[in-house]
């Protein structure tokens, strides 16, 4: 099987023969390469290039770099949505003020519609999403530009 694969922002062919097989032959751009999966944490790989064989050891969950989170979800001024599903309908723009409580979109999810009701009471700020737009669980909808009282429905 052929797969592409985006490590660090350079994006590699990858062809696997048999994942089955042990060691597992792959080819990543050309190169051969014999992956023995012996343990879940450490993956021991041997590159053979001419007879010659290198090993290196691949760690497939290595420690998470710091850096910002690009999901505006994880800021504090954010509603975000409690399900995944399709924005059916929106009730507030950039500007308008709402209160904690109120109905500011629905998500129809499996068939169903979903009121989606602000936790906050304050301005809104910025609206990430639109009619028809399909929305991931926990994916930012609105952001407040000011915040009033939590209110937890």
């Amino acid at each position: 099987m052929k797969y592409k694969i985006t490590v660090n922002n350079k994006a590699y062919e990858v062809k696997i023969e048999d994942i089955n097989t042990r060691p597992v032959i792959a080819f990543v751009d050309g190169d051969r390469f014999e992956v023995m999966p012996e343990n879940a944490d450490q993956v021991e790989t041997g590159k053979v290039a001419s007879g010659k064989t290198e090993k290196k050891t691949f760690n497939p969950n290595p420690a998470p770099a710091a850096a910002s989170s690009p999901n505006l979800a994880l800021s504090g001024n954010t509603q975000t949505a409690p399900l995944p599903g399709t924005v059916i309908e929106v009730f507030v723009k950039a500007g308008d003020k709402v209160e904690a409580g109120q109905v500011i979109l629905v998500i129809e999810a499996m068939k169903m519609k979903n009121s989606i009701r602000s936790v906050y009471s304050g301005t809104v700020g910025e609206v990430f999403v639109s009619k028809g737009q399909s929305v991931a669980h926990k994916q930012a909808l609105i952001k407040f530009a000011d915040l009033g009282e939590a209110s937890w429905i």
